[in-house]
């Protein structure tokens, strides 16, 4: 069971990849200023229990957090100490996180050693991204290191530190601002992925695509599906 778990909401735009952010555009459509972080009513949701005492949400269950924010954001340290010690509890359940701010993950985590069960992916939208946060990201002592390369603004050259990773997702961008996706960018990361032998996945095609030179629009409904038959082996 895949659950998402946004235990804070609000984040502020941090690079180029956000310029379009959804969880903006979301919030502006209902008069909600994204820039204002706060606690969500479900913040305790991965320890809440039913009447008999049992958690509400079974072992195994695979918990997506802050989706609508970031989890290192500054607001939310009085608030993370707490999000830590449900994922120790929950020993017996995943959590997998986005974050677009690793230079702040060793000062906001006592011990990485305590969270086999939790899965910190960083963003880095292009090359100036992953040669500003790959280091950083990659030189911590993290239980599986995924690279994040969503919205794919450019081609990535990911050799300096491909070594170092687990897995590379990339995706290009939705919404009707939504910036081109180059499949020749998608393709040339999958090659290097290959030829290092590390995990790859093509997450969704975004709103824009070129494919052998010609623009194709995606309707959102079909964004991820269309990204899923890109390739037979996504692996």
């Amino acid at each position: 069971m895949e659950v998402m778990y946004n235990c804070w909401h609000g984040c502020h735009k941090k690079s180029e990849g956000c310029a379009h952010c959804y969880v903006y555009r979301r919030d502006a459509s209902i008069g909600k200023d994204s820039s204002i972080v706060y606690k969500t009513t479900n913040f305790d949701l991965p320890v809440k229990k039913d009447r008999k005492g049992n958690y509400k949400y079974p072992s195994g269950t695979s918990f997506m957090m802050c989706f609508s924010s970031d989890f290192f954001i500054e607001e939310a340290d009085p608030w993370r100490k707490d999000v830590l010690s449900f994922i120790r509890e929950r020993k017996d359940c995943s959590f997998y996180c986005l974050t677009k701010r690793p230079e702040r993950i060793k000062a906001c985590m006592e011990d990485l050693d305590l969270y086999p069960n939790l899965t910190i992916a960083c963003t880095m939208e292009n090359q100036r991204r992953f040669d500003e946060r790959a280091p950083i990201y990659l030189s911590l002592p993290l239980n599986h290191k995924e690279v994040m390369i969503e919205p794919m603004l450019g081609k990535v050259d990911l050799s300096s530190h491909i070594h170092l990773i687990d897995r590379v997702v990339v995706g290009g961008e939705s919404g009707e601002e939504a910036r081109v996706l180059n499949f020749d960018w998608v393709k040339d990361v999958r090659e290097q992925c290959k030829k290092a032998q590390v995990s790859f996945g093509f997450h969704q095609t975004g709103a824009r695509i070129i494919v052998d030179g010609k623009l194709y629009r995606i309707p959102r409904n079909r964004q991820h599906s269309q990204a899923r038959k890109a390739f037979k082996d996504q692996y």
